[in-house]
């Protein structure tokens, strides 16, 4: 079952770098306002897992410079994500509403639906 895992997972990242979404152009001005307010977003992900790339894939399309914490890889982001998400489910959205608190996001689709939300892709 590791053999087929780890052939599969070669093969969602090989099929997601060949067919990788362009980005998006936005004015210099919005990109910085928009990148500002992605700073306050974490993704907590495997790299070869399907439903993060999806949310990767729509992070790209939409020129979201959101940073990636993998929890198969460091330790201390999965403790992050268990502490505050209280599960070790990827992929998790962490995104921090300063004084409001921090939200923690599960699902693929429901992440791609904040961000697609959030930040239109008109801008």
């Amino acid at each position: 079952m590791r053999l087929i895992r780890l052939i599969l997972g070669q093969l969602i990242l090989l099929l997601n770098w060949a067919f990788t979404p362009r980005s998006i152009k936005r004015d210099a001005a919005l990109q910085a306002t928009i990148d500002n307010q992605t700073a306050s977003l974490t993704l907590y992900q495997y790299r070869a897992c399907p439903f993060c790339v999806k949310v990767r894939r729509t992070m790209k399309r939409q020129q979201l410079n959101i940073q990636t914490r993998d929890i198969k890889r460091c330790e201390t982001a999965r403790a992050e994500l268990l502490a505050g998400g209280g599960d070790l489910k990827v992929p998790c959205l962490r995104i921090d509403e300063g004084e409001a608190g921090v939200q923690w996001l599960y699902e693929s689709g429901d992440i791609v639906g904040y961000l697609e939300g959030r930040f239109a892709v008109g801008g």
